[in-house]
């Protein structure tokens, strides 16, 4: 058995333990997982900087440097 099919089954058996009432929220919090960890494309990733930029969805680059120490 390899590594990805024992979490998978160690998910499926946690899974089966859970109130039914907890399903969607462990769903939500696995698709919130899921999309903060999975990167954009480079197109998609472009869109959707021109898009803030031209929706004014921007920030002063003195901001972008607020809490960086540059040791």
């Amino acid at each position: 058995m390899t590594t990805t099919t024992a979490y998978r089954e160690k998910l499926l058996q946690e899974l089966n333990t859970l109130p039914e009432e907890y399903l969607p929220y462990l769903l939500q919090l696995v698709q919130t997982f899921r999309n903060s960890v999975t990167l954009k494309g480079a197109a998609a990733s472009f869109a959707q900087g021109w898009h803030e930029a031209q929706t004014g969805d921007v920030s002063p680059i003195e901001e972008l440097w607020e809490g960086i120490d540059a040791a």
